[in-house]
């Protein structure tokens, strides 16, 4: 499928620039995309490199394992080919934390390693598994409390209530997150995007290990493995860390400064989730491993080392994706897109004025970014339309760039019906963003 969409995209956007002599700017765009998705897998690597090593701190502590016995009834059901000890759903919840208080720093890089321990229960290198599948659904649709960059734009082009969208947006991506669960779970039972047979090893036998060669079974024994036993000072230090950071919250909120102090209360309450969470985390895990006698460094730099790696072994899927996605974009295929569809969607009550975003919303954040703001200056900062805009951004994902990065990384080519579960969250966010805002601020 994934090879159908690059060739089309790229294909059409080449043709269209013939037609309507961009060629010029559609290789401008292209050649530009490239050297874009360069500079964004190498920015990759700082991030990747520090939350890759504070996983492996989490994981030798029992932090991982911890948390996934926790959620244990609700990750069995989600993904119920991952043995519910496998460091995988751990890897997994950070993941869809992340994303839920909008840590995008965060976020990818605990994807990204949630993907590689995903691979080691693969028994068909090179395809994505139904797991793969719904993470990637989840990471496209996923719920999210704050739309940092919506809200950044409408303040800065002098909105009086920028953080409106908030409820707007959280209604938007649990219909995202919805929707994609359910074609996730639907598509894969089509004939044509079921599994086929697994390849064997040489002795005949069934192989579980991935690209990089690990066992599907190292990660259950590293999981079940009885965490080290806390140090006599352990558990009141990190008892101590946690009432530190809740006594720092709980000022925030109840003594704010003179300009959060014209918020509400839930609004300031997560704004302190926000911001205290990564300090927390970087905090946390290196001395609940240092707690349990692990040598904290060490494990890092080891942890560390593997994000360095996964950030080159991206560079060209995304490179290969954002070209394509660049000569489409060049040549008109948007603007052909837009009025072909523009009749349609108008009669069903979906304002043409928003297409341009709904369109570049899956190929380009910088893109649809672009777009938000060009309708924001044009209607305003607190209309309706700019504000279903904001919401429209904040409540779908880019995912094109999710699924180069995500695949990418462990090198699936064969991404059976991810496209499409992506596609179809993208489509309930965007239709939940419209509704949505109609219903909270009328029109």
């Amino acid at each position: 499928m994934l090879n159908r969409i690059w060739l089309g995209l790229l294909l059409v956007g080449v043709v269209l620039a013939g037609v309507t002599n961009r060629f010029g700017a559609a290789t401008e765009m292209a050649l530009g995309n490239a050297a874009t998705a360069v500079t964004l897998s190498l920015g990759l690597v700082g991030v990747m490199t520090l939350w890759l090593g504070l996983m492996r701190l989490a994981e030798k502590s029992g932090i991982v394992s911890g948390i996934a016995r926790f959620l244990r009834p609700l990750l069995v059901r989600l993904f119920p080919d991952v043995p519910a000890g496998h460091p995988a759903m751990g890897s997994m919840v950070l993941n869809l934390a992340a994303n839920l208080l909008g840590l995008n720093n965060a976020a990818t890089p605990l994807g990204l390693r949630a993907m590689k321990d995903l691979e080691t229960l693969n028994r068909r290198p090179g395809t994505a598994t139904d797991a793969m599948c719904t993470l990637l659904a989840l990471n496209t649709g996923g719920l999210q409390l704050v739309p940092v960059s919506a809200i950044a734009l409408l303040a800065a082009q002098g909105s009086r209530n920028p953080t409106a969208i908030i409820g707007t947006t959280i209604l938007a991506t649990a219909t995202s997150a919805a929707t994609g669960l359910v074609a996730v779970k639907l598509l894969a039972r089509l004939p044509w995007f079921r599994l086929g047979p697994a390849e064997s090893a040489p002795d005949g036998n069934p192989s579980g290990a991935g690209p990089t060669g690990h066992s599907s079974d190292t990660g259950v024994i590293m999981a079940a493995a009885t965490p080290p036993r806390a140090r006599p000072w352990g558990n009141p230090a990190v008892l101590a860390l946690v009432l530190f950071f809740a006594f720092v919250a709980v000022r925030f909120v109840l003594t704010p400064d003179a300009t959060e102090a014209l918020r509400p209360v839930w609004l300031r309450s997560i704004d302190a989730v926000s911001l205290l969470a990564v300090p927390f985390l970087l905090a946390f895990f290196p001395l609940h491993a240092a707690s349990r006698g692990i040598e904290v460094y060490s494990e890092f730099i080891e942890g560390a080392k593997e994000g360095f790696q996964t950030a080159v072994r991206i560079i060209p899927y995304l490179v290969g994706m954002l070209v394509a996605i660049g000569f489409f974009r060049g040549g008109g295929g948007i603007e052909l897109l837009s009025r072909a569809v523009a009749p349609l969607l108008g009669a069903i009550g979906y304002p043409p004025e928003l297409l341009p975003i709904t369109l570049l919303r899956p190929l380009t954040g910088s893109g649809a970014l672009a777009a938000l703001g060009d309708v924001v200056k044009t209607n305003g900062a607190d209309s309706l339309l700019s504000r279903m805009a904001a919401t429209l951004y904040g409540g779908t994902e880019t995912t094109f760039y999710v699924l180069a990065v995500y695949f990418g990384s462990v090198g699936i080519r064969r991404t059976r019906h991810a496209v499409w579960a992506g596609l179809a969250a993208d489509a309930g966010g965007a239709i939940a963003a419209v509704a949505a805002c109609r219903w909270v601020f009328g029109g």
